[in-house]
């Protein structure tokens, strides 16, 4: 189960980090290449916004005792809200990007104690435990900080992210390279073998 206070509290940090960094972003930057290929800065910032609509959405679709969609129109329209969002002006994404955060930290404060065990619908289909929202919502904040490329470093990443996330990572290699290969580079007898895409 997860530790609603302390996940409420890890996201509303991680969204103060990244708000740090939007500072530094002008129209320049949002067209320049992120660490993701094929997304500039400008991808990844209204990614992050949409995403955080989705949680929002999830969990007003959970008040409501229904089951709703991560994106409208699934992986392809989520493709295209990114597409559509990503060459606005600096100024319009980071307000936007800003405007779903606070939504996420409303939305997640005045959610009731039952409404956290209410089911919504992860980004694949399967049903889970509204309170799964929270650590979901604090990694994608963490991991596209990174991924912007613009000096917040995955060295920097919260130790109890990286506590809790972690070992399901590593669980879960097995399924993303040849397990010979990850035998033999956790022996130490071959290089890193080639990860298929996580998620």
């Amino acid at each position: 189960m997860s530790d609603i206070d302390g996940d409420l509290a890890a996201c509303a940090e991680a969204h103060a980090r990244l708000h740090q960094t939007l500072q530094t972003i002008d129209d320049q930057t949002v067209r320049a290449p992120s660490r993701l290929p094929g997304w500039t800065v400008g991808h990844v910032l209204t990614h992050l916004a949409r995403n955080a609509d989705s949680v929002v959405r999830r969990l007003d679709g959970a008040a409501r005792g229904e089951l709703v969609d991560q994106y409208p129109g699934g992986a392809t329209g989520r493709a295209a809200e990114i597409e559509a969002g990503q060459g606005r002006p600096a100024a319009e994404i980071i307000a936007d990007l800003t405007a779903a955060d606070a939504a996420v930290d409303a939305a997640f404060a005045r959610a009731t104690p039952d409404m956290w065990q209410r089911t919504v619908r992860a980004g694949g289909g399967d049903l889970i435990p509204a309170t799964q929202l929270l650590f979901a919502r604090w990694r994608e904040v963490e991991v596209h900080h990174v991924d912007l490329g613009l000096g917040y470093g995955w060295e920097q990443w919260p130790a109890g992210l990286v506590a809790r996330w972690l070992p399901a990572l590593l669980g879960a290699l097995p399924e993303r390279a040849d397990e010979r290969a990850l035998m033999a580079w956790a022996l130490g007898r071959a290089p890193v073998p080639e990860l298929r895409p996580w998620g």
